[in-house]
């Protein structure tokens, strides 16, 4: 059990993460603010504080200060949005283990978390929560999927899962590891598209102490921390192509070295990637590694978008909307025909991710025991049904409702990406990450 602080000013997250972790077997105080976090950091040594990089009053790295301050060997993790990671690695150089990028995955940060804790202060196992179980569909689609899992998952082969954003890439490596001999050993993903340039030698094969400026200790890498299972690349195309170098070069010769070190260490993972783009064109392009590309092309599974299995759709509707309940303490038991009938129409151009958020509105909205087509939004609907939906609203619900419409139409344009999404919106990432908030829409 670690002795963790959570600093943060919005206390709605405190308390989801908090919840989580003591779940997980750790001991969690809050902080809202770098006052009530320097205070408990004075009456308390802790082993892991987690920040927020933007507080009201100071920083992350205020937080960083006084935590190292009173303990250096305490670990401290920075919390921040894509714009602040020009600052989270700062913060890293000044002594952070290391970073997270918002929305926060709480699996993520359990995964950071046990990856820096020493063994005496007692890891826990990364655990399966409802927010990576695999539902599997009913159409051929997924039938198929299901079946290239079962083939491909005894074997050591690498395997890259095609598919648009937002699909559930992740669900089905994290099934392929849960179905295969690994399955005992960790599965740790990475989101290249997050990986600053400066930083993804360290992430992938760790450092060691002194290796360069702020490496105040040594980290190893999540070639090490994978060892023995399975890692996930996750939008392999994002990554920068000298390191496409480095990585074919690990997963070729198993053998990995830490930045500073002459040692070689050997390691045993499989690899799995998922792109939402062509890699084959992008090698073309001369913007992905061809060598690389057929290292990792043994084994290909492709997930279709939504439109195309509709039989999947109320599969998943009813999975989301039982998660639902239980976030937000509602009894919603099924939804009316006028409503599947609206669902089953419309293409969903943001497929599970977007489905997800739908229904989460949905069920904050309903005031009945099933989901009404007026609970939907509104570009789901038809026009017939929209015009008698919105007869009630008054201006502010009309206003919102639109910039709503327009943040997710952003986000899906750009595939999900917060950066160009705000920079597309003319707002700062902290606008946009507050907006997803209000209006419950989940990027993960």
């Amino acid at each position: 059990m670690a002795k963790i602080l959570v600093v943060d000013d919005d206390s709605t997250f405190c308390l989801m993460l908090k919840t989580f972790l003591v779940r997980n077997g750790h001991k969690v105080t809050e902080a809202f603010s770098f006052d009530d976090a320097r205070q408990a950091i004075q009456a308390t040594t802790f082993d892991v504080v987690l920040t927020d990089f933007r507080l009201p009053e100071k920083s992350g790295m205020d937080v960083l200060a006084e935590a190292k301050r009173k303990n250096r060997d305490t670990i401290v993790i920075v919390m921040t949005g894509y714009g602040d990671i020009r600052m989270a690695v700062k913060a890293i150089k000044q002594g952070a283990y290391d970073y997270v990028t918002k929305p926060v995955n709480p699996e993520e940060i359990l995964a950071t978390i046990n990856n820096a804790l020493p063994v005496s202060v007692g890891k826990t196992p990364e655990t399966d929560t409802d927010a990576f179980t695999f539902i599997e569909g009913k159409s051929r689609y997924s039938q198929e999927v299901m079946r290239y899992i079962n083939i491909v998952a005894p074997t050591n082969l690498s395997v890259i899962i095609q598919g648009d954003s937002g699909t559930g890439k992740e669900f089905v490596a994290r099934q392929i590891h849960r179905a295969s001999k690994r399955n005992s050993k960790p599965f740790v993903a990475i989101d290249c598209g997050a990986l600053p340039r400066e930083l993804a030698a360290s992430e992938f094969f760790g450092h060691i102490k002194g290796s360069f400026t702020g490496a105040i200790a040594d980290k190893i890498g999540q070639f090490e921390v994978a060892n023995g299972g399975t890692l996930f690349l996750d939008e392999i195309g994002n990554l920068p192509y000298d390191v496409q170098v480095n990585l074919l070069r690990a997963i070729q010769e198993r053998k990995i070295k830490r930045i500073g070190s002459s040692k070689e260490i050997p390691v045993d993972v499989r690899i799995i990637v998922a792109t939402n783009e062509d890699l084959l064109e992008m090698v073309n392009r001369g913007t992905f590694r061809e060598d690389l590309y057929h290292r990792l092309n043994e084994f290909t599974i492709r997930v279709a978008p939504l439109a195309e299995r509709k039989d999947d759709l109320m599969v998943y509707a009813q999975w989301f909307l039982n998660n639902a309940n239980r976030e937000m303490g509602k009894n919603i038991h099924d939804f009316t025909p006028e409503a599947i009938d609206a669902m089953l129409q419309y293409s969903w151009p943001g497929n599970l991710r977007e489905l997800k958020n739908a229904i989460r509105r949905a069920v904050l909205l309903e005031q009945s025991s099933s989901i009404t087509v007026e609970s939907l939004p509104t570009e789901i609907v038809s026009p017939s049904q929209k015009s008698s939906s919105t007869k009630t609203d008054n201006l502010k619900n009309t206003k919102e409702k639109a910039e709503q419409e327009l943040i997710i139409a952003t986000l899906e344009k750009v595939k999900y990406n917060k950066t160009k999404a705000a920079k597309l919106l003319n707002i700062d990432r902290k606008t946009l990450y507050n907006k997803l908030k209000q209006y419950g829409i989940d990027t993960d």
